[in-house]
């Protein structure tokens, strides 16, 4: 039986803004650039009552909450703040696996600080959290990494819930079915489709009949719903891809993306020199005005060797998409994967 905890800090670009500035506190902020283009990277819990979430439009926001206060990201600032927060989980355990700058997961089964319990850890995580940055943390503990990122998000912000083995079985059951992952809104809209809402509901269907629906998927659905998930905590997970893409201000016809996709593989080559590892996939990614994603990919036989060699070959991928003259692009990304 393994002890998972799950730290998950509070509404973090947000929170950084009002500590560092007094006079964000208490007020509604998101974290955004103003633009037609933009999208909010956080928001804060004044915020969010107004229905503000991450990754909406900013003029969404703004519609939604006329008084926010917007802030343009100040990422050097939150990694920061995110490489304290790494150098506190890893006072107690050595299995320490970031999800993202703001939340990671700690097996804590055997923990260093001589804690006597999961509990315990979490407790102390989240007290050097407040005292030594003076934000806040939400923890979830339970036997796997499943259950405790349900527990972190159960008493936000600012809380901690314990799932013990034995409360699994109350738990789990009456949770509605998109709680699990791998569970999207089509997924959700599938299940709900069959009769299946809860967690409950679909762990009565069974193994066969869920794998005869979705495959290996369902097999996967069916151990969730009994609350199993044999997934360990994997520290220093290798980077699977490398990428940046930028939104555009006013979209473009394809051939005035030239010059972006040569800044943005610099940018990704850059990124890519901090990696011990060399790539062989280079991969565009366009959006078109209505919003549709179009990518373009080529691997080659041996390692890419320069910026310029990574534009080129970007470059390249651009005249493969076959579209209309007319058509006008909104973003462009370029990124490396295939690390060897």
């Amino acid at each position: 039986m393994r002890k998972i905890v799950h730290v998950d800090m509070d509404a973090f670009y947000a929170s950084v803004e009002q500590r560092d500035d007094p006079g964000l506190r208490g007020r509604p902020v998101v974290v955004a650039w103003k633009g037609q283009r933009s999208v909010v990277c956080a928001a804060s819990y004044e915020a969010r009552r107004f229905g503000v979430r991450s990754a909406m439009p900013a003029i969404t926001a703004e519609r939604l909450c006329p008084r926010a206060i917007f802030v343009p990201p100040d990422f050097p600032r939150y990694q920061a703040a995110s490489r304290h927060v790494r150098s506190i989980l890893l006072r107690h355990t050595d299995l320490v696996e970031p999800l993202s700058l703001d939340e990671a997961y700690l097996d804590v089964t055997e923990n260093r600080t001589g804690l006597p319990t999961a509990t315990a850890v979490a407790k102390a995580v989240r007290a050097a959290i407040r005292e030594e940055l003076n934000l806040t943390a939400s923890a979830g503990v339970a036997p796997n990494k499943f259950l405790a990122k349900i527990a972190s998000d159960w008493r936000k912000p600012d809380g901690l819930f314990v799932i013990q083995p034995g409360d699994i079985e109350a738990f789990l059951p009456p949770l509605p079915v998109g709680r699990l992952p791998g569970v999207g809104k089509v997924t959700e809209a599938r299940l709900r489709a069959m009769g299946i809402g809860s967690v409950g509901e679909l762990r009565s269907r069974g193994r066969d009949a869920l794998e005869a629906s979705f495959g290996k998927c369902g097999a996967r659905f069916c151990e969730l719903s009994c609350g199993i998930d044999a997934s360990p905590v994997v520290p220093n997970r290798p980077t699977k891809s490398i990428s940046a893409e930028t939104t555009i201000e006013s979209d473009v016809p394809l051939d005035h993306t030239a010059e972006l996709i040569a800044k943005l593989a610099e940018r990704v080559w850059t990124a890519s020199r901090k990696d011990a590892r060399e790539a062989r996939t280079i991969v565009l990614k366009l959006k078109t005005s209505e919003f549709a994603i179009l990518t373009r990919s080529q691997t080659l036989t041996r390692p890419i060797e320069s910026a310029l060699e990574l534009a080129a070959v970007a470059q390249a991928l651009r005249t493969r998409v076959a579209r209309l003259p007319t058509e006008r692009y909104r973003l462009v990304g370029v990124g490396l994967s295939h690390f060897h």
